[in-house]
């Protein structure tokens, strides 16, 4: 067992639980952390797997909501409208992702410089909406009117360029369509759960047969940490926002972003 694999794991799935809700696009840490500390992920099998620990920290901190929709589903029009919100709002993604995602994989996460203009450019972008966006009118995520969830879902699209950030573009969206800080972000996260888990379910078909048993501890390492890391900061985030705004995301995204495209310019990365 070679334990510096197991600490650049641990690291990993740190990284991962950290960024995966925040809109600073944990994708883009995740191929930036790993060449930084050298960590060699053939197909993605790590990357892949450790995403589920994100996902699953997500749901236990929301399976009272989940419990009461899919138990009111037979009777509750409001679980219904709920289940149907989400599902209307994920279809986007799942089409994009069918038609573009082995030109994504392929072409766009190899390319760094796609990576940080994407950051910056979605900083200024997140910079200019919570400047001029709409007067919110949904401070509810669950009344979110079913042509606005749509509207989110298509933004949702736009984060198949690593980079962008999957709950960045939903919260972006969901600012633009009249939601406010804290209905935005939330709302994201319940469309994180489909989205998330029907990505996962996608890729570990993919690559099942390509999960060396001597990586399995490197695995658990990097799935317990992103799970701890992601259970820790998705409240704390949904209260620094509502308080804060997203603003100290969208500076620290232009920062980073700024930061690559010098690092290539110099020829470090």
């Amino acid at each position: 067992m070679d334990w510096l694999d197991l600490a650049r794991a641990a690291l990993l799935g740190v990284l991962q639980g950290l960024t995966e809700f925040l809109p600073v696009s944990s994708t883009a840490h995740l191929l930036i952390g790993e060449q930084l500390i050298g960590y060699e992920d053939p197909a993605g099998v790590f990357t892949v797997m450790i995403q589920l620990g994100s996902i699953l920290a997500l749901m236990w901190l929301y399976r009272q909501r989940i419990f009461d929709v899919v138990t009111g589903l037979p009777s509750k029009p409001e679980a219904r409208r709920f289940a149907l919100m989400l599902l209307l709002a994920f279809l986007p993604a799942v089409g994009i992702g069918l038609f573009a995602g082995k030109y994504v994989e392929t072409v766009l996460q190899e390319s760094l410089g796609i990576i940080a203009w994407a950051l910056l450019l979605g900083g200024l972008a997140m910079l200019a909406i919570e400047r001029f966006a709409r007067h919110p009118s949904v401070t509810d995520a669950d009344k979110t009117p079913i042509g606005r969830a749509i509207g989110v879902g298509l933004f949702q699209a736009l984060a198949m360029i690593p980079g962008v950030s999957r709950s960045g573009a939903t919260i972006f969206g969901g600012l633009l369509f009249g939601l406010n800080r804290h209905a935005a972000a939330e709302f994201s996260f319940f469309l994180a759960m489909p989205t998330m888990s029907a990505a996962f379910v996608y890729k570990f078909l993919e690559v099942m047969d390509q999960i060396a048993p001597d990586r399995i501890a490197e695995i658990a390492v990097g799935f317990v940490f992103a799970f701890i890391s992601a259970l820790l900061v998705v409240k704390p985030f949904l209260d620094f926002v509502t308080r804060v705004g997203f603003g100290p995301f969208a500076w620290y995204r232009i920062g980073l972003g700024a930061a690559l495209l010098g690092a290539m310019s110099m020829g470090w990365l």
